[in-house]
């Protein structure tokens, strides 16, 4: 009986010459791209924007913030995964248009930037819900087996949601 088989290794293949060919037109990474595009970086607060005239030239903090945006969404949190990820996952090669930065220089990028990060987070939170993206829906979990190993400030009741969201409205 014969089995299915896939396509010889040796073959040669024609893939779409173009990167974009794989990236379709409702995929994430295409909303990440205009949304960090459009953020002001210097009034974000985030450093190195103007690069200095001496040593090697740095990477763009929009390609860095576009990355960092990409594994938030996406669940990678370690810098040496996302380094991992710019060589072999194609979406980031579109992303980045195939810039490869190093696993400290990413590390390094977010070390150096916390207060502009949260800013980001922030503006991307109030985008998300202007645009309705987020279904809305109020999510708890039982917190009687978690209580005890989680910190006060970690645990959220109904009351301390409600002001939660309070204080994100009046900061926008």
């Amino acid at each position: 009986m014969d089995v299915i088989r896939g396509v010889s290794r040796d073959q040669a293949t024609l893939f779409p010459e173009r990167l974009d060919d794989y990236i379709d037109e409702e995929n994430p990474v295409r909303f990440i791209d205009v949304f960090v595009d459009d953020q002001d970086m210097k009034a974000l607060g985030f450093q190195r924007i103007e690069p200095a005239w001496t040593g090697r030239r740095p990477y763009d903090p929009r390609d860095l913030l576009k990355l960092y945006i990409y594994g938030y969404l996406n669940q990678i949190r370690s810098s040496r995964k996302l380094e991992r990820e710019t060589h072999r996952n194609v979406e980031v090669m579109w992303l980045l248009r195939r810039l490869c930065p190093d696993h400290k220089t990413i590390a390094n990028f977010r070390k150096d930037n916390p207060k502009a990060f949260k800013e980001v987070f922030l503006a991307f939170t109030v985008l998300c819900r202007q645009m309705s993206l987020f279904g809305g829906e109020l999510i708890a979990v039982d917190g009687s087996k978690f209580k005890a190993v989680n910190s006060p400030h970690r645990n959220f009741t109904k009351d301390k949601l409600k002001k939660r969201l309070q204080k994100i409205e009046q900061k926008t």
